[in-house]
């Protein structure tokens, strides 16, 4: 009586931390599940606690009553046995509230093994083992909402680390695109636009397709016709062909048909229907299209080499608009008296001032000289500091004199010479010139301009040109010589212009080589196999034909290095082995290219751009990018056959309102 009397005394509340909800429709669990945990065999023992309780047997029979809500809002009751319980469980007494604070920790600490029961019971109820059965209870313990809430944090963070992980990839591919399509080249020559054909429609002028093969049919026809005596199929063809021409006339699409067009080439599309019906032998069409495709092959054979004599003809034929300013400027020159006062004139002491930036340019055109002059003071930060050394011939010289006179640029300082007062240079001491007293050589160069030259073929005639064997061309290899006073020197062709401040050229390192240049060499083009002979032992025992070539036209000289290794030497000596032209073709680059052979500085690429002279697909950004544009090829941009899309780099240097431009009708 006084265990029952006990038990009403006690109203037992259980603390259900987080605001669990038992519901009534789930599952009885096995009672036997709850089991202490580990860590509350170390609890201070409380009578508050049901661990306290554990030292009584008598109180391990006794029903626990809960009450409960489930997920309706339903009040329910439960009961479960004292000894079933686990120790971390608590009793809230409300003769002795908070009797042991201490347990609550207990409670805490044992929350994370009631999870792991909550299975066990699950599985003991299913398995019918026991008997003992209270309504299904489903806890949320402290511990377990912390881990929800970390884990809802660690998914917030590892969103924001994507979003931000994706931004920076969209950064990082955004930067490679940009940096493809700048250094991207396209190495197509003599092409219109490669893309082209992925958006052509395959219908285009499909019309003016349709008449000219009606016409090669009809031509097939007509001769078959003839040679079989079918005279009246023979003429009715060869009308058709003819109107068929007439309609086409110098139409290159479509659109440039008249209205009849279509009717002409139903007309005729008859008229080879009838030819079909009657004349039509595989055999004998097969021998007549076999006989028109060798004749048009040599028909276009003859026009590319033709095409090729004139293009070269064009290069290395001055224009006239440049001859009339070469003859007025030397004609004003000599009536002026300009040429008395050279003489008593004083030499500038910047010349040979080794502090300064020293440019070499020898050329004799006029014209082509003043955009390089103009285009490199416009864009240096100190022109004061920059010295021109020009160097001509005797027949340009009074004409360059006097437009450097009448034209200098501000604060640069300008020299202009005539390579014939160089007494040094002579044919006891340049290969070049001993070479150009051969019968030999000149009978070869000399008769290039006849047009039997036609059938050498573009291989040969490039290299006929006597421009090749010229002192100003092969100046460049006696540049210690014409300048002994001076550590370094920029050498430039007269066809670039520059686009940025050269100073910075000066400082770099070169690491003891003499010539800095840009190599040209892409995968398999512009080595050394292009340029030199290596069926000769001579060149394939002493070079390597997979060696990268490199570009005249922008190139840093250290001289003193220069004199240390005797470079004019070795130029003598390769230039002697090839008088009879075995190891080389003509040309200054391929005896460039053996006498600095281990001895050139390659320089980024963007300092100088080659092609402008005869690729019509460089990249426009590395173009308008580089320091120096060079327009080597034959379509200089003082040519009528220069790229117009290249040519404003070069005319924005022109002073096109100049007297002496005007005078001889030099414009845009």
């Amino acid at each position: 009586m006084m265990m029952m009397s006990r038990c009403f005394l006690w109203l037992v509340l259980l603390n259900h931390v987080g605001g669990a909800i038992l519901e009534s429709q789930a599952p009885h669990r096995e009672l036997q599940a709850y089991r202490d945990c580990p860590g509350c065999t170390t609890t201070t023992t409380s009578a508050s606690s049901v661990s306290a309780l554990h030292y009584d047997p008598d109180l391990k029979d006794v029903n626990i009553v809960a009450t409960y809500s489930d997920h309706h809002g339903n009040i329910r009751l439960g009961s479960v046995k004292m000894g079933h319980l686990s120790s971390s469980w608590l009793f809230d007494n409300p003769l002795r509230p908070n009797t042991n604070p201490s347990s609550q920790d207990s409670f805490q600490n044992d929350s994370t093994r009631m999870e792991e029961n909550a299975a066990t019971y699950s599985t003991t109820n299913q398995s019918g083992e026991t008997d003992n059965h209270f309504p299904h209870m489903e806890f949320t313990s402290p511990a377990k909402l912390k881990r929800q809430s970390l884990r809802q944090e660690r998914r917030a963070q590892r969103t924001l680390d994507l979003i931000q992980h994706d931004k920076e990839s969209d950064h990082q591919m955004q930067e490679a695109a940009i940096h493809k399509s700048i250094t991207f080249e396209n190495s197509v020559v003599g092409k219109y636009s490669i893309w082209r054909r992925d958006y052509e429609s395959p219908n285009a002028d499909a019309i003016l397709k349709l008449m000219r093969d009606q016409i090669i049919m009809a031509k097939a026809y007509s001769h078959i016709a003839k040679s079989k005596n079918a005279t009246n199929l023979y003429l009715f063809l060869m009308q058709q062909s003819r109107e068929n021409q007439r309609v086409l006339g110098k139409a290159t699409s479509d659109a440039d048909l008249p209205s009849r067009a279509l009717e002409q080439a139903k007309a005729m599309g008859h008229a080879l229907s009838l030819a079909k019906d009657e004349l039509y032998d595989c055999h004998e069409l097969a021998k007549k299209f076999r006989a028109m495709l060798q004749s048009t092959e040599r028909n276009v054979d003859g026009l590319k080499k033709k095409g090729t004599f004139l293009i070269q003809l064009a290069a290395k034929t001055f224009p006239k608009p440049l001859h009339c300013l070469s003859l007025q400027l030397a004609a004003d020159y000599f009536l002026l008296g300009f040429n008395e006062e050279e003489d008593g004139v004083k030499k500038d002491a910047k010349f040979e001032d080794p502090s300064l930036y020293h440019y070499a340019i020898f050329s004799d055109n006029v014209l082509a000289t003043s955009v390089v002059v103009n285009s490199t003071v416009l864009n240096a930060k100190e022109p004061e500091k920059h010295v021109f050394h020009i160097v001509t011939d005797k027949l340009n010289f009074a004409a360059m004199k006097m437009w450097f006179r009448v034209n200098a640029p501000t604060d640069a300082t300008i020299q202009v010479e005539n390579i014939n007062d160089f007494k040094w240079l002579n044919s006891s001491y340049c290969s070049v010139l001993r070479q150009l007293e051969s019968a030999r050589l000149k009978e070869y160069y000399f008769k290039a301009n006849h047009p039997s030259s036609i059938s050498a073929g573009a291989d040969n005639l490039k290299y006929r040109n006597p421009k090749y064997l010229s002192m100003l061309n092969h100046l460049r290899f006696y540049l210690p010589e014409v300048y002994p006073k001076l550590d370094k020197i920029l050498f430039l062709d007269d066809d670039i212009v520059v686009q940025k401040d050269l100073a910075p050229l000066w400082e770099v390192d070169m690491q003891g080589k003499v010539n800095g240049a840009v190599e040209t060499c892409k995968e398999s083009f512009h080595r050394f196999d292009k340029y030199l002979n290596f069926s000769n032992p001579k060149i394939s025992e002493n070079f390597d034909a997979g060696a990268c070539g490199w570009a005249f036209g922008m190139n840093m000289f250290d001289l003193r290095e220069w004199r240390k290794r005797n470079i004019t030497g070795i130029y003598h000596y390769w230039q002697d082995m090839n008088e009879d032209r075995t190891l080389w073709k003509l040309g200054s680059l391929p005896p460039g290219l053996i006498t600095f052979y281990n001895l050139t500085y390659a320089m980024e690429r963007s300092w100088h751009v080659l092609g402008l002279g005869y690729d019509p697909a460089l990249n426009q950004t590395a173009i308008e990018n580089a320091a120096v544009v060079h327009y080597n090829g034959n379509y200089k941009p003082w040519l009528g056959l220069a790229f117009a899309k290249y040519k404003p780099y070069w005319s924005k240097y022109v002073e096109y309102d100049n007297p002496y431009l005007r005078l001889c009708n030099i414009n845009e």
